[in-house]
């Protein structure tokens, strides 16, 4: 029950905050909205183990990290920034920074060393794949995959993420699906 108890609670927190001061504030919330995710995913294949919960939920907080940082000029519309405001500011970046058309030198440095985090925590998560088998592997292979494309497509896109929101290329994650299923990491 723990990951649906998360989940209600993540859905909770989405609608009082729209904002958050650290990474590991983010992290907190990852923890709610995104790792349940992959601990069910588990649960289904019958694969849990406490050592696959810690390597899902990095990947499964890297996923997300990935969606924000593809997203950030649609979420600041919405009303939600998810880049923690000690970042920005270490940065110089605004929220106005955040409205523009492009992204700013500050604003795609930041960008960038957040990707960064985004890829450890894939990085950490990603010998999971070796640990499964059958459908649970290709699953696991598959995101891990769809993260790798999507911090590649930001990096593509030379971290600017307010032109337009980066997408991977079919080719790009059909490529990385079979990299990460036949290496297992």
């Amino acid at each position: 029950m723990r990951p649906f108890l998360d989940l209600i609670l993540a859905n909770r927190q989405d609608q009082v905050v729209s904002r958050y001061q650290s990474f590991e504030d983010l992290l907190g919330y990852c923890r709610l909205s995104a790792n349940p995710v992959g601990r069910i995913v588990l649960h289904v294949f019958g694969s849990f183990s406490p050592q696959r919960a810690e390597m899902s939920d990095s990947i499964c907080t890297a996923l997300q990290l990935a969606e924000h940082w593809q997203d950030v000029a649609e979420d600041l519309r919405a009303g939600r920034i998810y880049l923690p405001a000690r970042d920005m500011e270490a940065f110089g970046c605004t929220q106005e920074d955040l409205a523009r058309a492009s992204a700013a030198p500050p604003v795609r440095a930041l960008i960038e060393f957040e990707t960064g985090r985004a890829k450890a925590l894939l990085d950490a998560g990603a010998p999971l794949i070796a640990a499964l088998r059958g459908a649970a592997r290709a699953a696991v292979a598959g995101y891990v995959a769809g993260g790798r494309a999507a911090l590649a497509a930001i990096a593509a896109a030379d971290h600017d993420v307010l032109r337009r929101v980066p997408r991977p290329r079919r080719r790009r994650v059909a490529g990385e699906l079979l990299l990460a299923y036949a290496r297992g990491r």
